[in-house]
């Protein structure tokens, strides 16, 4: 089980290398054709992985509320992100990940509320939940190198 969060969190290290290495601006631009940003990919990852986490395994996301319904599936950018919105991002990166390791290391997820993916997959644990994750990032780290290019 390591492996899937070391995964995670070096995946997690290079979406934070993108946040340091590009303006707010950059961050917040939708380039043309795309439908969204590289900070909203970046906060998409965060509010996806506790959704399929904590919220299908019936406990409260570490994260607001706000964020989850700002940034899940089907939404897009509605307007730019301030500074201290890109900040709290980027501090959320890692903690929720590692907080996600303790509790897993602790047992705490007991029940899981199945849930079928795009790809057609069925989750039916949050082990599954966090092996998918990796693959949902690894979607969005392509997407937002693509978004990278188009700048």
């Amino acid at each position: 089980m390591n492996w899937a969060f070391d995964i995670s969190l070096k995946n997690r290290a290079f979406l934070k290398s993108l946040i340091e290495n590009h303006s707010l601006k950059d961050l917040n631009t939708v380039p043309e054709g795309f439908n969204n940003n590289i900070i909203w990919n970046i906060a998409h990852t965060i509010a996806v992985q506790q959704s399929l986490v904590y919220k299908l395994s019936g406990l409260p996301a570490l994260i607001s509320e706000d964020m989850i319904d700002r940034f899940k599936k089907g939404t897009k950018p509605e307007r730019d992100l301030s500074q201290a919105e890109v900040d709290e991002i980027k501090g959320l990166l890692f903690s929720t990940i590692e907080k996600t390791k303790e509790d897993y290391d602790n047992e705490i997820f007991q029940n899981y509320h199945q849930y079928t993916v795009t790809t057609k997959n069925t989750l039916t644990n949050v082990l599954e939940a966090i092996e998918f994750n990796n693959y949902h990032e690894g979607i969005h780290l392509g997407y937002i190198l693509a978004l990278k290019k188009s700048l």
